[in-house]
């Protein structure tokens, strides 16, 4: 699995990881959810950290990501603007 760490790079993770940072990922949307911005940073940085304890993906190479996760610092209001964004896009529409 390829995770993007957004402003930072990708990383590469095992399928061992895999099982915790979905897990991760779903405590980080619940916190979003509930608007909860000390619950979000505990689950942020829990999340970064778990991914980045995979490989580092060389950033001269060019690999699909399976999955983005907010910048280290970022807020609740930021992810939630973020995930407007995706719904709000059109996937008919070419650039």
């Amino acid at each position: 699995m390829i995770v993007r760490v957004l402003g930072e790079g990708q990383y590469e993770l095992t399928a061992e990881h895999v099982e915790r940072i979905e897990g991760l990922d779903g405590t980080l949307s619940q916190a979003v959810a509930a608007g909860d911005e000390a619950w979000f940073t505990k689950a942020l940085e829990a999340l970064l950290a778990e991914v980045r304890s995979g490989r580092p993906v060389d950033a001269a190479t060019i690999v699909p990501s399976d999955l983005a996760v907010p910048a280290e610092g970022s807020s609740v209001a930021e992810v939630r603007a973020l995930l407007d964004e995706d719904t709000d896009e059109d996937p008919t529409e070419k650039a």
